[in-house]
């Protein structure tokens, strides 16, 4: 069944409580013949009973009840109205239009208008509770019932391996002069990054051994650096060349003063060289 307006702030002031007891048993008695109706004042109470628990009981100050006194009447009795006998036609006059008033015309918009201030003033309020609804759902949702908490919201993300690195082929040179290894050159094939193991030789007291490139590409040979005194000996210094040049090169080591050479030319013959080999193959892409 349809209903109007008027039906529909009658079920919710009912709920509310703000019915007077001619409006409460006007609502009982539609409720005890009318099925839909009474299934929409208990929708009106399971919805406005939930905004009820978060708002707590307030005690009015004393000076409100006295306002309200004051507003219906109560607080001092209103002088009577006194109409001079010298004017009796002129008031008879001035009240006679208004007699004409049905008064049953009067009550029914009284009641109308009683009726519209109940709807815009539940309306106000209820758009307020629901602001507030809305606030503690944000800052505090555990303050709520359970049927009022929000619902947690569950994202699925989907985390990758980060790639593997490709393998590279790895190349090493034997750094010798017909004997045992002085030093082992290892190259990585894809960073060009070399590393000097240090395997038999020994320095001379104020001097260095100095790495160098020979390649019949270059004008003259090419220093990679002086090799330290540590066993291992790392430098990226490769880069520059391009690969044909790198796996081609002979590499051989001088022996230079001090701090290598000042000049960036060899200042002896090569005492150790060799050439690199391919010691660990590029693995085949998979298919």
């Amino acid at each position: 069944m349809a209903y109007s307006e008027d039906h529909i702030a009658l079920a919710a002031e009912y709920a509310l409580g703000t019915l007077d007891v001619d409006e409460r048993a006007q609502v009982e008695t539609m409720m005890s013949v009318d099925k839909d109706f009474t299934a929409m004042v208990e929708a009106w109470e399971h919805k406005l009973g939930v905004l009820n628990q978060m708002v707590g009981s307030v005690e009015p100050r004393p000076e409100v009840w006295e306002k309200i006194r004051a507003a219906i009447g109560h607080a001092e009795p209103q002088a009577p109205l006194v109409i001079p006998q010298e004017a009796p036609s002129i008031f008879a006059e001035a009240v006679e239009p208004a007699a004409e008033v049905a008064p049953s015309n009067v009550i029914e918009m009284s009641d109308s208008a009683k009726r519209w201030r109940s709807v815009a003033s539940f309306t106000s309020a209820l758009a307020a509770a629901l602001v507030a609804l809305l606030g503690v759902q944000l800052a505090a949702p555990d303050w709520l019932p359970e049927g009022l908490r929000p619902k947690a919201r569950i994202q699925i993300v989907e985390a990758k391996a980060p790639a593997a690195s490709a393998a590279s082929a790895q190349y090493v040179a034997v750094l010798q002069n017909g004997g045992s290894p002085a030093f082992i050159l290892t190259v990585d094939g894809a960073t060009k990054n070399f590393t000097v193991r240090k395997v038999g030789a020994a320095a001379e007291a104020g001097k260095s051994f100095e790495l160098w490139l020979i390649s019949d590409k270059l004008p003259k040979p090419r220093s990679l650096g002086v090799i330290g005194g540590s066993d291992f000996t790392a430098r990226p210094v490769l880069s520059s060349y391009d690969a044909d040049t790198v796996n081609a090169a002979t590499y051989a080591v001088t022996v230079e003063q001090a701090g290598g050479s000042p000049d960036g030319n060899p200042h002896s013959t090569p005492i150790f060289t060799g050439k690199l080999i391919e010691a660990v193959p590029a693995p085949a892409p998979a298919r």
